[in-house]
C-alpha cells in the first residue's frame, strides 16, 4: 500500500493541505495538463463543484477515478 502524500495550497484564500495516495496525485496531474491549467486552478473547480458533504480528498479521488474511466471508454 503507498504511503499518503500531502500538499498544501490555497483554496479561496485560505491555506489547507490534502493527502492522498502519489497514484492519485499523478491523474490528478495529468488532467491538470490535459485541461492546460495549473493543478491549483484544477483542485479549485473541483473544490467549488463538490457536493458540500463531500471531503476535499474525497472529491479529488473521485475526479481521478472519473477521468480514468472516460479515457477507457472513449479508447474502446
Amino acid at each position: 500500500m503507498s504511503d499518503l502524500v500531502k500538499r498544501s495550497l490555497s483554496l479561496s484564500g485560505h491555506r489547507t493541505s490534502v493527502a492522498l495516495e502519489p497514484e492519485f496525485w499523478t491523474v490528478l496531474d495529468m488532467i491538470a495538463t490535459t485541461r492546460q491549467q495549473s493543478f491549483a486552478s484544477l483542485v479549485a473547480s473541483l473544490d467549488t463543484t463538490r457536493p458540500p458533504e463531500r471531503p476535499l480528498a474525497s472529491a479529488l479521488r473521485v475526479a481521478a477515478l472519473l477521468h480514468l474511466q472516460k479515457r477507457i471508454e472513449t479508447s474502446r
